[in-house]
């Protein structure tokens, strides 16, 4: 069977050019779009392909559209939503510098607490999957999905649903830097000691050590990667 990619729709093409022109700085932020009938011949789309196109890009925070002004782009850091961070985390050459240290400092101040919401709703399922840990090679690939599919599963049992929502937006970037993480023998073995000692707590039914134990995991894996990109 072939793994064709479905051909991406006119408004899709549009919205991915357009963005991409934000992100380069051909449309920086506080400029304005040209006109729509010029815009949409740059583009080569309809003007109702363009508005649709123009509209999503709104939504996520991209741009301001108001009746009778010029469309401008915002200062997307300051105005944007999780839309923003989720198109920055499919696009590596717009990144800042600091981006993904700046990830982990999020995940560093949530992963504490929704892994103790999990541990304290239900033990039994946070160790179950910990108990698969045993199973790992030592594929990079592996580690990095593994990984994620711990974290995403904790975020599916806490009570707070926000969480999975937060994670669910960097997917395809925890995997592709997971894999970079994990080729480090060091980093492998660092989260292993975690899986075991999570797996521990789950038994225990000790949420608050859970709580305690990857607040730690965390600060120390940020430190790991601030080193590797020595």
């Amino acid at each position: 069977m072939n793994d064709w990619q479905p051909i991406p729709k006119p408004a899709e093409l549009a919205e991915s050019r357009l963005l991409q022109a934000i992100l380069d700085g051909i449309f920086p932020v506080y400029s304005s779009l040209p006109a729509e009938r010029e815009l949409a011949a740059q583009i080569g789309v309809t003007r109702p392909t363009l508005r649709e196109a123009l509209q999503r890009l709104a939504r996520d925070g991209w741009l301001d559209i108001q009746q009778g002004k010029p469309t401008r782009v915002r200062d997307y850091w300051r105005e944007g939503n999780l839309g923003i961070l989720a198109r920055l985390a499919q696009s590596p050459a717009n990144q800042p510098s600091n981006f993904i240290d700046q990830l982990l400092e999020v995940r560093l101040l949530l992963a504490p607490e929704y892994t103790r919401q999990a541990v304290e709703q239900s033990p039994g399922d946070v160790a179950a999957f910990l108990q698969q840990s045993g199973e790992l090679n030592e594929s990079p690939a592996e580690f990095a999905n593994f990984d994620w599919g711990l974290h995403r599963s904790m975020t599916q049992l806490a009570v707070n649903p926000i969480y999975r929502l937060l994670l669910n937006s960097f997917h395809s970037l925890y995997i592709t830097l997971g894999e970079h993480y994990f080729t480090f023998d060091e980093c492998r073995r660092h989260s292993r000691t975690y899986y075991a000692a999570l797996l521990d707590c789950a038994r225990q039914q000790s949420a608050a050590d859970a709580e305690a134990l990857t607040r730690q995991t965390m600060s120390e894996s940020r430190l790991l990667w601030r080193r590797l990109q020595i």
